[in-house]
């Protein structure tokens, strides 16, 4: 007689499973009785398991009775998403999303006041893209840019268009700092950017933030087309084809 295997979210965690609720838990609590709540362990399991993530240093005490994830795990997540590794995860996606549409994808991640293109995927249509792998780019004129501008507070958004400076790329480009922080206010309306010829003349980009394990947007995804290419009727359909890619993107870095 075959016993039907229970539904994995029914099962009691084993060992592993337990670790890893703890952990995951440790990201927003500190307490073992909040992370016992969670995670629905008890407090004397969930104490063993800190003490033994702080003995092999994943987790670490925060001198009030509290713990917080600790060094070796921290950089175990730093080392997950250099540029080479992320590269690897989200490369998959982008191609899938340069095969439904045609058009050019391109991937790149936050440096300081500006980001970099660490990915590019030609599409399908008779010409190319100027870009290329390791190009840096502005943040105040592209769809990655503003994309990753609107993932931060308000403040520090000024304080990046500031001190990179907003010079005009095209007649087209925002180059006043109030301007831009009203015009970012409807990025995180609507979910995505959008480059209106202001980066280059005659080319469009819808983008979208990609984040990592801590909710901090690393980079973002855009795609890329001829202006004449991108009527209005087409941006909902295809920014949402974006938005989902940044967010499988987002889901295999460990974000959310």
């Amino acid at each position: 007689m075959t016993v039907p295997r229970q539904p994995a979210s029914e099962r009691t965690p084993n060992a592993i499973g337990k670790v890893a609720a703890v952990v995951s838990a440790l990201t927003d609590e500190r307490t073992t009785s909040g992370i016992a709540r969670r995670t629905g362990l008890p407090s004397s399991t969930v104490h063993r398991i800190l003490q033994d993530l702080v003995a092999v240093g994943w987790a670490r005490e925060d001198g009030n009775r509290g713990y917080l994830l600790g060094a070796r795990l921290l950089a175990l997540a730093g080392r997950a998403t250099d540029q080479a590794s992320l590269v690897r995860v989200a490369h998959p996606t982008l191609q899938e999303l340069s095969d439904r549409t045609g058009h050019a994808v391109h991937f790149a991640v936050r440096t300081g006041d500006e980001a970099v293109y660490v990915d590019k995927i030609e599409g399908n249509r008779a010409y190319q893209m100027r870009s290329r792998v390791g190009l840096a780019i502005p943040l105040h004129c592209t769809a990655i840019g503003k994309a990753l501008l609107a993932a931060l507070p308000e403040v520090e958004a000024r304080a990046v268009l500031t001190r990179a400076g907003m010079p005009p790329r095209t007649t087209h480009t925002i180059t006043s700092a109030d301007e831009m922080l009203g015009h970012l206010e409807l990025v995180r309306d609507r979910g995505y950017s959008f480059d209106d010829e202001e980066n280059e003349l005659s080319t469009r980009c819808i983008g979208a933030a990609v984040r990592d394990h801590s909710g901090t947007a690393i980079g973002g995804v855009s795609l890329s087309m001829l202006a004449f290419e991108l009527e209005p009727d087409r941006v909902r359909p295809l920014a949402s084809l974006v938005v989902r890619t940044a967010a499988r993107i987002t889901s295999d870095l460990g974000g959310s």
